[in-house]
């Protein structure tokens, strides 16, 4: 029995090697991170260099999904982008049955329970991506943040990264961002930005941020301000140092 190639059968050990390998695509995809402020969601991918005839605006890895609802995913962007039009389905079908928006918790379960379902299924392949869902609820005031993974398992963050460089990324977050007084406007665009920004080829100019608040549409930052945050936040660190 080959039971790297059989999906639905576990292995002597009891491993699924399909999900695994599919979580081994994560592993080798671009860098996200997003964390939840005071009363905002910080999204930062790193962006992946554009061939000189390529349109840029075509390859995003910040989706919007509803209103006050954005996801970010790592692994296959085609893959990706199969859930993002399931969950706007979902979203746009729980506005016609319920006639209110969905809730961010609501996204998050409906994209992890429909991972699994490719975890157990003949003739299919688990999703190489793994996902951050971010934004408000309709009748709620705090941010929410959760990630989902192929697996199918889902989890609440106050802060989270994905990708390749995933552990240096968390291991900076967690020295750098406080629970209890969580950062807010420029301090967590900075605070993205110092995260990626070590690990990301080209810098700030290869970093996408996109900044959610309540009752606001997803705004996606020039270039131009991320690489000024940017130098601002490289001379704060000098004069830290001298101090």
């Amino acid at each position: 029995m080959s039971y790297d190639r059989a999906l639905t059968v576990f292995s002597p050990d009891g491993r699924l090697f399909q999900v695994e390998y599919a979580l081994q695509a994560v592993s080798k995809g671009n860098t996200c991170v997003a964390l939840k402020g005071k009363d905002s969601v910080v999204i930062g991918v790193e962006r992946k260099a554009a061939a000189k005839l390529q349109d840029p605006r075509t390859m995003k890895k910040i989706y919007s999904l509803d209103d006050g609802i954005a996801l970010a995913s790592a692994g296959w962007t085609a893959d990706s982008r199969v859930i993002v039009d399931k969950a706007r389905l979902e979203c746009q079908t729980h506005r016609r049955n319920y006639e209110d928006a969905p809730t961010v918790i609501h996204v998050t379960r409906y994209v992890a329970d429909l991972q699994q379902k490719f975890t157990q299924s003949g003739g299919v392949r688990p999703f190489g991506v793994s996902c951050l869902i971010a934004g408000f609820d309709p009748h709620g005031e705090e941010p929410r943040l959760f990630r989902t993974n192929p697996a199918g398992t889902w989890t609440g963050c106050y802060a989270a990264a994905l990708g390749r460089s995933d552990k240096p990324v968390t291991e900076y977050l967690e020295k750098e961002y406080d629970i209890e007084t969580p950062p807010e406007g420029d301090s967590a665009i900075k605070l993205i930005i110092g995260a990626l920004e070590g690990v990301v080829e080209g810098g700030a100019s290869s970093i996408d941020i996109a900044i959610m608040k309540k009752g606001q549409p997803v705004i996606f930052m020039k270039q131009s301000d991320i690489v000024g945050l940017a130098e601002e936040l490289k001379r704060e660190k000098e004069a830290e140092d001298m101090d």
